[in-house]
């Protein structure tokens, strides 16, 4: 069996396992500069070693409770060429698991439905494990 590193986050209470291969660095954001008119997932813009990362909510994006107090833990991932910063609750660890997810089997909520790649077991507990694509695309939009 092929095995592949994630690094396990928390997001809203949630443990999830992404891809070590999407993750660019993580780091700790300095300050944050609100976007008027941008999606209610985009938190804002940030820099970062001189360039500017768009900055996602991954609780807003999947359509959960917003966070007590201020979060700047951020995973860094380029996604179709840009540079996004994707903040989580808590950034746990990295672990080796199966490179290939197994099928989700449990009921998602529509957020974690759009995000969800499948569970991988790490360290004893099963993870669902999530795209960081999904969390930028943000939730879906309504039919008119």
């Amino acid at each position: 069996m092929s095995m592949a590193l994630y690094l396990v986050v928390d997001i809203a209470g949630e443990r999830v396992a992404i891809p070590s291969a999407s993750v660019e660095s993580v780091v700790e954001l300095e300050g944050l500069t609100p976007v008027p008119g941008a999606a209610a997932h985009i938190a804002g813009l940030s820099a970062l070693r001189s360039r500017v990362l768009t900055v996602v909510d991954c609780r807003a994006a999947l359509e959960l409770p917003m966070a007590e107090g201020t979060r700047r833990e951020a995973i860094v991932a380029t996604i179709g060429g840009h540079p996004y910063a994707l903040l989580v609750d808590r950034v746990e660890d990295v672990m080796e698991g199966p490179d290939a997810p197994a099928p989700a089997t449990t009921v998602l909520a529509a957020g974690w439905k759009r995000a969800a790649r499948g569970t991988v077991e790490l360290g004893g507990d099963v993870l669902l494990t999530v795209d960081p694509a999904a969390f930028i695309e943000g939730p879906a939009r309504e039919a008119a």
